[in-house]
């Protein structure tokens, strides 16, 4: 799998194409330290003054290189699939396993850096329900009210958070159904194919 670079980020890797080697393994070095600590903006001036040219691009320059090295490492891009995705860009050789030398000695920590990125979700732990039905008031002696109490506990990082809704059959009905057909709809060839290209 090759990773889908847009014209922006082919832009952006354009000035890394004619910079010497060792440059260039300064550049590999500060995104990754850049992905792993977070972004320190002396560093791209450093760097433009050092270059003589643009502080905008050389920081257009980091993070295109990051862009590849976080789209890799979210992918878990092979040593062949990341040096076919550097062809795309016309890197000259010596610059190709430049690029792939720091990918691959820094994959793994990339990985776990993206893993701690995460937003948390929140997971189903139980649900439980009961049904209440109000036979009559006394205004109204023979009417029916259906309700369904419903208590749905969600786990995010090991705290239990309980969550008590209230609906009438109808409404729930009506819900089963909606998530019945987005069911349905996630296991379709279109979907299949969307999230193919997602990830």
């Amino acid at each position: 799998m090759l990773i889908f670079l847009n014209e922006d980020n082919k832009n952006h890797l354009l000035f890394l194409k004619d910079i010497e080697t060792e440059v260039l393994a300064e550049f590999c070095r500060i995104s990754i330290a850049f992905l792993i600590e977070g972004p320190n903006s002396k560093i791209y001036h450093n760097a433009a003054q050092k270059l003589e040219t643009d502080v905008s691009i050389v920081q257009h320059g980091v993070e295109g290189l990051m862009h590849l090295f976080t789209e890799g490492a979210k992918h878990a891009l092979s040593e062949q699939d990341f040096s076919e995705t550097l062809l795309t860009v016309d890197f000259s050789e010596p610059a190709r396993r430049e690029i792939l030398g720091h990918y691959l000695k820094n994959v793994t920590e990339l990985r776990s850096v993206l893993t701690r990125m995460v937003t948390d979700v929140p997971q189903y732990k139980s649900l439980e329900w009961r049904c209440d039905v109000q036979v009559a008031s006394r205004s109204l002696r023979h009417q029916i009210i259906p309700l369904v109490t419903l208590k749905l506990v969600t786990e995010v990082n090991g705290q239990e958070k309980p969550l008590l809704l209230q609906t009438d059959p109808t409404n729930l009905v009506h819900l089963t159904d909606v998530l019945h057909q987005a069911l349905r709809d996630v296991k379709s060839q279109h979907c299949r194919r969307i999230q193919r290209q997602i990830k």
